[in-house]
């Protein structure tokens, strides 16, 4: 039995998803993903949810694994290091809003296919 779904209730719920990454800075935002993927039945927007919640623990990572020496640098030379090292940062926040919005792009031009992140570790 084929099951038909709603493709632009399918393209907002996974967009939803993806968009909250945007919002990563509060630990709340990973609670978009996880009560989409709880109410849902469809399985594409499911997996889209379960890679939002895998992205998420990915941001989270890699900003406390580069972030925290970062600032332990920059308060030990009175704001030089952070200086020093924006453009790492810079670097980390194109990649991670560039890739949320290529999955947001790619939610909305291809609703039928989940996303799947490049790069990252997959928790779930």
């Amino acid at each position: 039995m084929q099951v038909t779904y709603n493709s632009d209730k399918r393209k907002l719920l996974s967009c939803l998803c993806h968009g909250a990454i945007f919002f990563s800075t509060t630990l709340f935002s990973i609670g978009i993903p996880i009560i989409i993927s709880i109410i849902s039945d469809d399985s594409v927007v499911k997996d889209n949810a379960k890679e939002s919640i895998n992205f998420h623990f990915n941001v989270w990572f890699w900003a406390t694994v580069i972030g925290v020496p970062i600032g332990i640098i920059s308060w030990i030379t009175f704001g030089i290091g952070g200086i020093l090292f924006f453009p790492i940062v810079a670097l980390g926040f194109l990649i991670h809003w560039g890739l949320t919005i290529v999955a947001l792009i790619h939610c909305l031009s291809n609703a039928d296919e989940p996303f799947r992140y490049p790069f990252i570790f997959r928790l779930l």
